[in-house]
């Protein structure tokens, strides 16, 4: 896949302080630049969302991965394995979310969380009563809806980055154990 509308000119400062937090400038940045208010906008939320702490981040990086899996989003998949690692999550599990269904690693805390991404992703969305009601006797009001909106900005993300053609960068390469494959897919 290429991208499907060109990177705009980044503001000197910007592209400088993106390099040297990533080591690059992440293309969706690049791409929405071409509308500065949004493209503002949209880091002051990313920036926001990073700030909420009533869910544990690793169950919100491992349900963004499980989003990005699904749609198919490889850009997600890579810079979240990358900030998770960076976030000391262990990286077994992060490495395997994206066959989280075969996988070993995950409690049952964190396979209902990954259950609950996906069903949220679905079109329709398939979330049930009683794994809504599971997630709330464990993680109460506030971490649900903190997780419920967490993973529709993950939705957000991974579908804008795939409408536009936006791809894995690398970040995950840095990593010592390598991203699986999500059964019968490739990913980054």
């Amino acid at each position: 896949m290429t991208l499907r509308i060109p990177k705009a000119e980044l503001p000197v400062d910007l592209r400088e302080t993106m390099i040297k937090q990533l080591g690059s400038v992440p293309e969706p940045v690049e791409v929405l630049w071409h509308h500065p208010e949004l493209a503002a906008a949209n880091q002051e939320f990313t920036a926001r969302v990073g700030t909420w702490d009533a869910v544990d981040a690793s169950l919100k990086t491992f349900a963004h991965m499980a989003v990005a899996a699904q749609v198919g989003c490889s850009w997600c998949l890579d810079i979240n394995y990358f900030l998770a690692l960076n976030q000391d999550m262990d990286p077994t599990k992060a490495s395997q979310v994206p066959r989280w269904r075969e996988s070993e690693v995950f409690s049952p805390l964190e396979r209902d969380v990954l259950e609950f991404a996906e069903a949220m992703t679905n079109t329709p969305t398939t979330v049930t009563d009683e794994l809504s009601k599971s997630l709330l006797d464990r993680l109460g009001p506030a971490a649900l809806v903190e997780l419920t909106v967490y993973i529709g900005f993950a939705n957000l993300a991974a579908r804008c980055n795939t409408a536009h053609g936006i791809t894995s960068q690398g970040y995950s390469a840095a990593c010592e154990i390598p991203l699986a494959a999500r059964a019968g897919k490739t990913t980054a």
